[in-house]
């Protein structure tokens, strides 16, 4: 399954979204992956937890932020949500991020190989990343990605 593919059956893309708290980035991010019981509630405070502790290790100088944390935090399944804030935030003292792709991976190897591969893929493409940080609904997101 492609990235999209995991998306669309989490219903985990969320275009527009203003929020300028990190934290609640982070829950928003989660909910839907939650809700579909791919991770367990304690997931993203294991994420928010993460980031006091060692700082946020999963934003990138390309106004995007990949929050995840260990397997064993509460992965039960393989997945993707996408949250596209209307401004840019900071995550603690990071970059400016308006793109967060949250991910859950059940192991360690899926964690890179599937996980941080898929997400370089989508983002490794300035055409696109333009193009999702316009989009407004859901549909225009699917039709990009």
């Amino acid at each position: 399954m492609t990235i999209k593919d995991l998306l669309i059956e989490a219903n985990a893309i969320q275009p527009g979204v203003t929020e300028g708290d990190w934290q609640k980035v982070i829950n928003l991010a989660a909910r839907p992956l939650v809700e579909k019981g791919y991770l367990e509630e304690s997931y993203g405070q294991a994420v928010i937890e993460n980031t006091l502790s060692f700082g946020p290790y999963y934003v990138f100088d390309e106004g995007v932020a990949i929050p995840h944390a260990r397997p064993e935090c509460g992965v039960r399944h393989n997945c993707f949500s996408l949250v596209l804030l209307t401004a840019p935030i900071r995550f603690v003292d990071s970059e400016a991020v308006d793109i967060v792709i949250m991910f859950g991976a059940k192991d360690s190897n899926a964690h890179i190989d599937e996980g941080i591969r898929a997400i370089i893929h989508l983002l490794d493409n300035d055409e696109r990343m333009a193009k999702l940080r316009a989009a407004r609904t859901r549909e225009e997101v699917i039709a990009i990605l």
